[in-house]
């Protein structure tokens, strides 16, 4: 292990950093600050999300599909009230994606530039 080495944060890219850092912190209720030049959101215990724009962005496809677009990571947000955090979300401007694996348990989203989450019930 590499001494005193932590999580600084997590790059998210995107076709439009602003609208994305301004999803999340609407979403989340997180200070939206700036690192390393980008937009970003931060939790009052640290957490970073940082933003960045990328021209060739191709939002990926979930559930996946051969020869589409793979996602690579999804965040999974614990929340009291399922059905209250999906329609916050999308009156943010997130999705529900199409199809659902969580039953009782979880509902994936889709964020503003096509990344999956899950707002998932509090266990």
């Amino acid at each position: 292990m590499i001494q005193d080495i932590c999580l600084g944060n997590v790059m998210v890219d995107c076709d439009d950093e602003k609208k994305l850092c301004e999803f999340y912190a609407a979403l989340l209720g997180w200070e939206k600050c700036e690192m390393y030049g980008q937009p970003a959101v931060r939790s009052e215990n640290g957490i970073v999300f940082l933003f960045v724009q990328e021209e060739d962005y191709i939002a990926p496809v979930w559930p996946e599909q051969a020869g589409k677009q793979q996602k690579q990571m999804h965040f999974d947000f614990q929340v009291s009230d399922v059905s209250a955090a999906v329609r916050q979300a999308e009156g943010l401007g997130a999705v529900k994606a199409q199809d659902q694996f969580g039953g009782p348990y979880f509902v994936t989203m889709l964020d503003p530039a096509g990344h999956p989450f899950c707002l998932c019930a509090k266990e």
